[in-house]
């Protein structure tokens, strides 16, 4: 099989290896579609791999072709959730397995997508419906980390029913609009959340933002415009309720401090690129604004439901779908809305029928072949771009 495999730092090659064969309790997943993510950036170029030689690639997505020990899932397609936990340190025990103290993780720690087939455990696959396609599916996984990051920071989604009034009135903040900055604009949109201002410095991050249904007045050029004054005029000079830093710069997270209303919330879900560091003034914002910093890591995956749908009535109380589920289970809705809009007669454009569809936020594609084509649009930031996907299917 065709693989591109990491070597060394900056040493990324495409070779031809023998197909993996699965161990007991796992499955050969023909990949069908990859995204390159940010983090891949500096893995290939700067860092390097836990290790290495090694295949990378964590956003994927396939049809199952053989398993050692369980047919239940051939011939299935199946989106990957990629962290393998070990499901016996503490956090695990307590089902926070996206915090295991003992992990390992496909495209990182072990061989991943930007490959034609790659072993993953049966408990890490998702079985898909129709409703989400293959570009859907390969993208689960920063949908996944959006939804936990909204979450984290304690805001209602639409399996919580219908937003109170309290909640409506906030003002929400998304700071660096990559993929998952994005993405959370994307589902908060889908929340019914109104009062949310964007922050970015792409074109194609407005031109995205607007097909969404943001105006054009809730969105912050920073190439333009001040972020700063801009939040501030927007409220009125009292500041942010809530604020998604997706940058991971020390001058970012400063900014976001200064901008935040007394008793506000900020969460942290950039990478950082160096060491963070306040001014003591922003400090002292914290303090005397009795501010809440949070982080994110990675999203909640339940592994399979154990014979019972997540999501239903336990007990009275319905149970939560874990991030994974939530995700599919929006997917799965807004098709349905779209396909009911173009049975009715009305216009076929996404936007004129009121439905943004996340493959809306591809804006290359790539072979496995020239995947790397894709990689260096990235490092060098030579063209404006929001999703990078590898298609297995162009390679044919």
């Amino acid at each position: 099989m065709k693989a591109q495999i990491l070597y060394g730092i900056g040493n990324l090659n495409i070779a031809d290896i023998e197909k993996p064969s699965p161990k007991e309790g796992e499955a050969l997943v023909r990949v069908t579609r990859c995204g390159i993510c940010g983090s891949d950036v500096p893995r290939v170029y700067k860092t390097g791999a836990h290790n290495m030689p090694l295949i990378p690639g964590h956003e994927f997505c396939g049809v199952v072709e053989k398993c050692d020990s369980d047919e239940r899932y051939v011939g299935k397609r199946v989106g990957v959730f990629p962290l393998i936990p070990c499901r016996t340190c503490s956090q695990c025990k307590e089902k926070h397995y996206e915090m295991c103290e003992n992990y390992n993780y496909l495209g990182s720690r072990s061989d991943g997508g930007f490959a034609e087939y790659v072993t993953v455990p049966l408990w890490n696959l998702l079985p898909l419906p129709d409703e989400v396609g293959d570009d859907e599916a390969a993208m689960l996984e920063p949908m996944a980390v959006a939804v936990h990051a909204i979450r984290r920071i304690g805001l209602s989604l639409c399996d919580r029913g219908a937003l109170k009034k309290s909640e409506k009135a906030k003002t929400i903040v998304v700071c660096g609009l990559g993929t998952i900055g994005l993405m959370v604009a994307m589902f908060l949109r889908d929340a019914g959340y109104h009062k949310v201002l964007l922050i970015g410095n792409k074109t194609v991050q407005k031109e995205k933002a607007l097909k969404m249904g943001y105006a054009e007045e809730d969105y912050c050029d920073v190439r333009y415009g001040d972020p700063v004054n801009f939040i501030m005029s927007r409220t009125g000079e009292l500041g942010a309720d809530y604020y998604f830093e997706c940058i991971g710069r020390t001058e970012n997270y400063a900014q976001a401090l200064k901008c935040m209303a007394p008793m506000g919330a900020v969460m942290l879900v950039g990478n950082p690129y160096s060491d963070m560091e306040l001014p003591k003034e922003v400090y002292w914002k914290i303090l005397r604004g009795q501010l809440t910093i949070k982080g994110t890591w990675n999203s909640s995956y339940l592994g399979p439901a154990e014979g019972r749908d997540l999501g239903e009535e336990i007990g009275g109380k319905r149970q939560p779908l874990d991030d994974w589920r939530y995700v599919i289970s929006r997917i799965s809705s807004w098709k349905k809305k779209a396909d009911t809009a173009g049975s009715s007669g009305e216009a076929g454009d996404k936007k004129e029928r009121d439905v943004f569809l996340p493959d809306e936020l591809i804006t290359h594609r790539f072979t496995l072949s020239d995947m790397q084509d894709g990689l260096r649009i990235m490092q060098k930031k030579s063209e404006e771009y929001i999703k990078i996907m590898i298609d297995t299917s162009l390679d044919v």
